[in-house]
């Protein structure tokens, strides 16, 4: 059995585990930092990458006590190398290779869209190459083919905001704290996903991409006029964001034959609303639906230390001259899409 130490501390959660090759969550441990970030409305880089050099050690000894393991008994560790907050990512990044290099162990750098991209994987043993991969966190929304360890083909990604940056954004405008998508997503079962009229940015069009921008401004203009109530407001545009991915998610499909699930993965993933339709969505395509459980969806060193775990058994590892990436893309040779500039 092989054994795994991830690390991960690309926005605000410090987080480690021990993962097995056998699918085997030995310990896992994630510090949040929602009450540091609260009062500001959003993540604070410096501040989160002085609460990553805080906690990071003392969960890293903790998830070895809470499995009866010690540092020597891993066989690789794996940390997340970017992309991110580039502060919190070479929090995680140098102390892993201080920990690999103190005991001679392998060094994974590991691409946090991997980690997500793979975690299904984790769960799900039945989850077999080719899948299509809705990817759909605070900082990205893309469509990718998944078709193996360290290959992706990107199909489409925001021109602008990604989901994830909506729905933070809109809590923020509609004052209901931070973190933002889980406080719309309660508001929204208050209210009327039909009372304000907002728009599906790009919706039905040739174009494969997302775009969230207009739909973010079209909730400010809704909320400054005073016309509609908060519930209403975040129901209507939690029922826009499920249509625009909904949509894309089906033409990505109408030109991906041959893969074997419609897979979600990302912070967004845990949304409820987002996750039924997706489902919907893979029945009507005669696929399977897989979706990894809520505390895997957001960030998390399990789904690190299993991409580890995948790229270590393919004998992929890195050097201690490795670099920590504020922007990484999983499909580098993709096109260059417009208006995403460095997102894509």
């Amino acid at each position: 059995m092989t054994i795994i130490l991830g690390l991960e501390s690309s926005c605000d959660e410090t987080a480690a585990a021990l993962v097995s090759d056998d699918r085997c969550v030995l310990a896992h441990r994630v510090a949040g930092q929602e009450a540091e970030h609260r009062p500001y409305g959003g993540v604070v880089p410096e501040i989160a990458a002085r609460a990553h050099a805080e906690a990071l050690t003392p969960l890293i000894e903790a998830v070895f006590r809470d499995a009866g393991l010690s540092l020597g008994q891993v066989d690789a560790i794996a940390a997340t190398a970017g992309p991110g907050l580039i502060g919190g990512v070479m929090v995680g990044l140098v102390t892993g290779k201080a920990l690999a290099h103190a005991v001679r162990k392998p060094l994974i750098a590991v691409n946090h869209l991997e980690g997500h991209a793979l975690s299904p994987r984790l769960t799900a043993p039945e989850l077999a190459f080719p899948y299509l991969l809705l990817l759909v966190s605070g900082g990205h929304c893309q469509l990718l083919r998944v078709e193996g360890v360290g290959r992706y083909r990107r199909l489409a990604t925001t021109i602008d905001d990604a989901a994830g940056e909506a729905f933070d954004k809109t809590a923020k405008l509609l004052g209901l704290g931070f973190p933002g998508g889980p406080a719309v997503e309660q508001a929204a079962l208050r209210g009327d996903p039909k009372a304000v009229p907002l728009p599906r940015p790009l919706k039905g069009s040739a174009e494969p991409h997302f775009s969230f921008a207009g739909l973010k401004s079209a909730v400010m203009r809704a909320q400054q006029s005073g016309h509609y109530s908060v519930e209403d407001i975040a129901a209507s545009f939690s029922a826009a964001v499920v249509d625009c991915l909904v949509d894309r998610t089906a033409r990505a499909l109408e030109s991906s034959e041959g893969v074997t699930a419609l897979v979600v993965a990302g912070g967004v993933a845990a949304n409820g609303a987002v996750r039924a339709a997706l489902q919907a969505l893979a029945e009507n395509n005669g696929i399977p639906f897989i979706a990894p459980p809520l505390w895997l969806c957001t960030d998390n060193a399990a789904m690190i230390g299993w991409a580890g775990a995948e790229r270590f058994a393919l004998g992929l590892v890195d050097g201690m001259d490795v670099p920590a990436r504020p922007r990484w893309p999983l499909d580098p040779e993709g096109e260059k899409v417009r208006g995403a500039g460095v997102k894509a």
